[in-house]
């Protein structure tokens, strides 16, 4: 395990020592003593990240001390803390964070840092995903283009946790459409809205379908902006051949009904790319509705 081993609030109490031969109970004094001498968690108040010369930077920002305790680490897929599912993180690699003594709620129980997964639109950051906050431990995930070298440092006046995440590598733009909700209430096509993300040839299909899954950063999130996944968990592949992207899906598809699916999303993106011009959905079991030929298809599932 990359990270060092959970320990309990109790292990970092600090213990009281007895200044006189006073009766058990307890006097107003004695009772600050012991406010005092407890251990103070960090609270987290904020997750930020940005592209520097070479690097993207994720920062962690905490009211009061730095976490007591760090570790960082690959991971081949992101736990959560309690329930040991798996936690969907967008990216080929996934780089697992632990704060110990810290904590990232208030006493009602709402974060205090903002969502607990938010999209970001760097050459490597693309997703950080929160796994757990329990016991004054918060984990985190942070979704990467690829495996690269990183380190983990820390600043105060704030506190604050940095890690730095080496881009070596070259990116190139492309276009992604999400549902323009607003003008999708309206009733105003066009009903997407495209956005710029970086990806690393040459395999920039997949790289776009990628960047769609994570979905919107914040700010396009505030302008009305939303992934429809229609019941798709992710891509299983993508194969361009003759001019056809061939794009198979997991989940389970379905439309609801709805005359907006993910496939209004996957076919104006891919066709953005040079080399395609048509667009072939299958859902997990292989299933599309004109699965030869020089021609769009979905499967039956995303019909109306």
């Amino acid at each position: 395990m990359f990270l060092p081993p959970k320990r309990s609030l109790a292990a970092l109490a600090v213990p009281l020592v007895s200044l006189s031969a006073a009766p058990a109970a307890a006097t107003p004094a004695s009772s600050d003593a012991a406010v005092h001498a407890a251990p103070r968690v960090a609270t987290l108040v904020d997750v930020r990240a940005a592209h520097q010369p070479g690097l993207d930077r994720v920062v962690f920002e905490f009211r009061g001390p730095l976490p007591a305790r760090r570790g960082a680490g690959y991971v081949s897929r992101l736990i959560a803390d309690g329930s040991g599912r798996t936690v969907p993180v967008a990216g080929d690699a996934i780089l697992g964070l632990r704060f110990g003594g810290a904590t990232g709620h208030d006493n009602g129980g709402r974060p205090t840092y903002g969502p607990a997964r938010e999209t970001f639109a760097l050459p490597g950051v693309i997703q950080v995903v929160n796994s757990g906050d329990f016991e004054a431990e918060l984990t985190f995930g942070i979704g990467l283009t690829r495996k690269s070298s990183y380190r983990v440092y820390t600043l105060t006046r704030p506190s604050r946790v940095v890690v730095d995440i080496k881009t070596p590598y070259r990116t190139v733009p492309v276009r992604t459409y999400f549902l323009d909700s607003r003008a999708y209430a309206a009733g105003r096509r066009p009903y997407t809205a495209a956005v710029s993300r970086p990806v690393t040839p040459p395999s920039t299909a997949r790289g776009a379908l990628q960047r769609l899954f994570a979905g919107p950063t914040q700010a396009e999130y505030a302008k009305g902006l939303r992934f429809v996944a229609s019941g798709a968990t992710g891509v299983r592949s993508v194969v361009v051949r003759d001019g056809v992207a061939h794009v198979r899906l997991t989940g389970s598809l379905r439309s609801g009904g709805s005359s907006f699916t993910v496939a209004d999303e996957i076919t104006p993106t891919l066709k953005r790319l040079p080399g395609i011009r048509w667009v072939k959905i299958y859902d997990a079991g292989g299933r599309t509705e004109r699965p030869k030929g020089h021609s769009d298809s979905v499967p039956e599932s995303l019909e109306p």
